[in-house]
């Protein structure tokens, strides 16, 4: 509960953030060791993985120290309505860092489908490169092709991808309606319509790991499958590991309404949990669009 206090309140020194830096490092040496042994067993590829577990569990242990002494502070009083603000502009910048995260990759993916792949096709009467370096090459996108000869085929639209788009349409739908129900202070309503969008959330992840399967068992896409598999993966994992944390913030969310945490007039938590879970939605938007159907 903010309240009007006479100075801006100064949180004590803590120790999360640079736990949180160090999971993020040792997540990031793990995924990349992780992808350059896939494949192997023992050694090399064992401790990759080991890597990247630890680097989870830390920055879970993280999450639950820091959100916990963060509720405690809150219910104690401490926090002002100058702090409200500065979490929110907190969370706006947050996002913001996260739309050009996303931002490099598609464009990335627009370099090598607008530029990258017509250069090597001919444009621009390049057409002694294209027979130098990839006498077979044609500019076509997706690019199933490598230059060492490997096929894939390009993961459709329909089917999955359609029934994801659909989960999360309606996750926002549900979720806004679990806002409005707080704002409103129909508790029954609000549990009601939050784990129905977790649930939702729950059925998008399950069906994304459905579709990496499929796409590695049948498809033959695969992360070494060029220009074309690269962009994929990075697109739809990087969204997916989004939709997790995502979903992690909505039990958060599920739990503290079961504790009372919230009024209808306080519940930036709420609001914060919303505005990133719409983000989510967007970006998979725009990974539907750009990604499957063009």
């Amino acid at each position: 509960m903010s309240q009007k206090l006479p100075s801006y309140y100064v949180p004590v020194q803590s120790s999360w953030p640079i736990m949180g830096a160090v999971a993020l490092f040792l997540i990031a040496v793990g995924a990349g060791l992780t992808v350059q042994h896939m494949g192997q067993t023992g050694g090399a590829g064992t401790l990759s993985k080991i890597i990247l577990v630890f680097g989870f569990l830390i920055l879970l242990v993280m999450f639950a120290g820091w959100f916990s002494n963060i509720i405690t502070e809150s219910l104690s009083g401490l926090y002002s309505a100058q702090l409200g603000r500065s979490f929110r502009q907190g969370m706006s910048w947050f996002i913001f860092s996260e739309v050009m995260f996303f931002g490099a990759f598609f464009g990335a993916l627009f370099y090598a489908r607008l530029i990258a792949v017509p250069w090597l096709g001919g444009a621009g009467n390049n057409v002694m490169t294209n027979e130098v370096l990839w006498p077979a090459f044609e500019s076509l996108w997706p690019l199933t092709t490598t230059p060492s000869g490997q096929t894939t085929q390009a993961m459709g639209w329909q089917g999955i991808p359609l029934t994801n788009t659909i989960l999360l349409l309606l996750s926002s739908v549900t979720l806004h309606m679990a806002h409005i129900s707080l704002e409103k202070n129909h508790r029954m309503a609000l549990v009601v319509w939050l784990e129905l969008t977790i649930v939702l959330a729950g059925f998008f992840l399950y069906y994304q790991g459905v579709e990496y399967a499929h796409a590695y068992s049948d498809l033959g896409l695969t992360l070494q499958s060029g220009i074309y598999g690269n962009t994929f993966f990075m697109l739809t994992g990087f969204h997916g590991l989004h939709v997790g944390l995502g979903t992690l913030f909505l039990i958060v969310l599920l739990a503290r309404i079961a504790k009372d945490h919230f009024t209808p007039k306080q519940h930036f938590a709420f609001q914060a949990g919303s505005w990133y879970w719409h983000f989510v939605d967007v970006v998979w938007l725009c990974l539907f669009v750009f990604v499957y159907v063009l």
